[in-house]
């Protein structure tokens, strides 16, 4: 029947077309394509960097290079702490293989619960994420080997640390972004950081790079440092520090070996100590560099400066005689004491037998004004001029305060506070003729240019002082050593509790020693600290000054310098007891 239809017979057919509705087809059909072009080009030529951006995002990535961070040296070139590349895994959520069993796999490489991966890479959007950063080369390697599209590793650097706890105070140490956490790895982060560098790829569906895009930036790696510290010095330093620790059951302990020409630091060491690169079980006690951020009341070391300056000022000499009587002395009511009688003692033997008596007498002759200008210009009250993180200004108050009891305290060294790097530079006044020294960590091939303290005949006055105080008769004289004259002043303090020094049979005690070698021309200063020592000993002559000799001997012989004394054994079984 089909083919009986003649279709220019149909009605539809036949009907006349209005000649507007072609024109208005093709002119519809013309203006689509007018659009397209017009699209086409809004999107290639005038709005481009919209949609290149998002193509981007999809298949172009930036790729940061690591630079390495610089080294740390010793002052004779060995590493103290370096860089060492390592392999940080990383994936792309958005462009993850779920496949259950690689996934399995990859969460017991990474040594994490399969549920801590799953969280990590839930967020499907995301285009990066850490998965565990710094892990061995195999670890890298059987990660890589999963071929799990979307995960990849990334080169990174981890810090290490050879000389580990004996140094661990000076150097510290960086968190995982290899940023300086503490110690001179904090002080100096912005010198030892590099600048990274940068590639753009292109990463295929699986997330793969594929191809290089565009100019790739270097990384420029840190500048080295090197320090001031000697580190066999600092090694020997921290070993007989922890011996003496140890031996006296303290609770903690400081050593700090100062250069005395140049003013460099050549051993900077605290026990209890810590692994730089192991912190994992890391407490505030080991962590705390105690030689720069605890403070304490000196003590008897605080003495040869009181009689330094009743030296410079004339109102006493060397062999001026001080009644020290009974070992008992009445101020405003507040009695003084010495360990035990000395009678009459000339003003080296006040220094000698370490006298709170003899050097009050001596100190409530002169103003406090006199007294505290004094201390200020040794240092104390204000905060060391190193580069350093937590070194502390200790205490000193105003003059104008002080009570005529508190004047002779603090001729002996107490009522002020210091810590026991600023011990050690305040000795400078009298190793350097009357000069105090700036300290550095820095290695410095140049003298230091010190500021005036005391004139050059005092310092040497009051570095004979300090030799009879490490002699015979003494209170250090357990610090002597063999072949090298030396001079120091013991110190033995009461720690605070709370308000007071504990009761006296519940006491604390810190003993300490300062001192330097060889004595006419001095060339180190070494300053030792015990805490809380409770082994039976807790004076400085007897806990800190065997450290300071063998300390002593040991520098000297490593800076090649020649004995001044006959070489044989100069160390006596027992110091006299300094006054508390």
């Amino acid at each position: 029947m089909s083919r009986s239809v003649v279709y220019t017979s149909s009605p539809l057919l036949a009907s006349r077309t209005p000649a507007w509705r072609s024109k208005f087809i093709v002119a519809v059909i013309a203006l689509g394509f007018v659009g397209l072009v017009a699209r086409a080009a809004y999107i290639q030529v005038f709005a481009n960097q919209f949609f290149q951006k998002q193509g981007e995002v999809r298949f172009a990535r930036p790729l940061e290079l690591a630079s390495n961070r610089g080294r740390i040296l010793d002052r004779n070139g060995l590493i103290l702490a370096s860089s060492v590349p390592v392999s940080s895994i990383w994936a792309s959520p958005e462009d993850l293989e779920r496949d259950p069993v690689k996934l399995a796999q990859l969460a017991k490489l990474l040594e994490m619960p399969l549920s801590e991966l799953n969280k990590k890479l839930e967020n499907e959007s995301k285009s990066f994420v850490w998965l565990k950063r710094q892990v061995d080369s195999t670890v890298a390697h059987d990660v890589m080997a999963l071929k799990l599209g979307g995960v990849d590793k990334r080169t990174e650097y981890k810090r290490q640390y050879p000389e580990g706890e004996a140094a661990a105070h000076v150097v510290g140490f960086t968190n995982i972004e290899d940023k300086g956490q503490e110690g001179i790895e904090l002080a100096f982060n912005k010198d030892l950081s590099g600048h990274n560098g940068s590639r753009r790829i292109i990463k295929d569906r699986l997330g793969r790079a594929v191809e290089d895009v565009g100019e790739q930036i270097l990384p420029v790696d840190g500048p080295d440092l090197q320090l001031s510290i000697d580190s066999k010095v600092q090694f020997f330093a921290y070993q007989k520090l922890r011996d003496a620790v140890l031996i006296n059951k303290a609770k903690a302990g400081s050593v700090v070996v100062m250069d005395a020409v140049t003013g460099e630091v050549l051993a900077l060491a605290n026990y209890p100590s810590y692994s730089p690169d192991k912190r994992v079980h890391m407490s505030g006690e080991q962590l705390r560099n105690r030689a720069l951020t605890d403070t304490f009341e000196p003590g008897s070391v605080m003495k040869p400066f009181t009689i330094g300056l009743a030296l410079e000022t004339g109102r006493v000499t060397p062999q001026t005689l001080i009644d020290t009587g009974a070992g008992k002395l009445t101020i405003t009511g507040s009695t003084i004491s010495d360990s035990h009688p000395n009678g009459v003692l000339t003003v080296e033997g006040v220094i000698q037998k370490s006298s709170n008596i003899g050097t009050t007498k001596i100190a409530m002759q002169m103003p406090a004004r006199e007294m505290w200008e004094l201390f200020s210009s040794a240092g104390f009250g204000q905060k060391p001029e190193i580069s350093f993180p937590g070194a502390v200004s200790g205490r000193l108050r105003p003059y104008k305060t002080w009570r005529p009891i508190e004047q002779a305290t603090m001729s002996y060294g107490y009522g002020l506070s210091a810590s026991l790097f600023q011990m050690a530079r305040s000795y400078t006044v009298f190793s350097n003729d009357g000069l105090i020294i700036p300290a550095t960590m820095l290695k410095s091939n140049q003298p230091a240019v010190g500021a005036p303290v005391l004139s050059a005949r005092t310092a040497g006055q009051v570095r004979k002082m300090l030799q009879m105080a490490a002699g015979p008769g003494g209170t250090g004289q357990k610090a002597q050593t063999i072949g090298y004259s030396v001079g120091g002043k013991s110190g033995t303090a009461y720690k605070q509790v709370g308000k007071g020094y504990g009761s006296a049979g519940n006491r604390k005690y810190r003993g300490w020693f300062v001192g330097m070698a060889p004595i006419e021309k001095p060339r180190i200063i070494v300053a030792v600290m015990i805490d809380e020592p409770s082994a039976g000993q807790y004076y400085g002559g007897a806990v800190a000054a065997p450290v300071f000799s063998e300390v002593v001997q040991q520098t000297l012989r490593m800076m090649n310098v020649a004995p001044d004394v006959a070489v044989k054994p100069q160390i006596v079984a027992k110091a006299e007891e300094e006054s508390l």
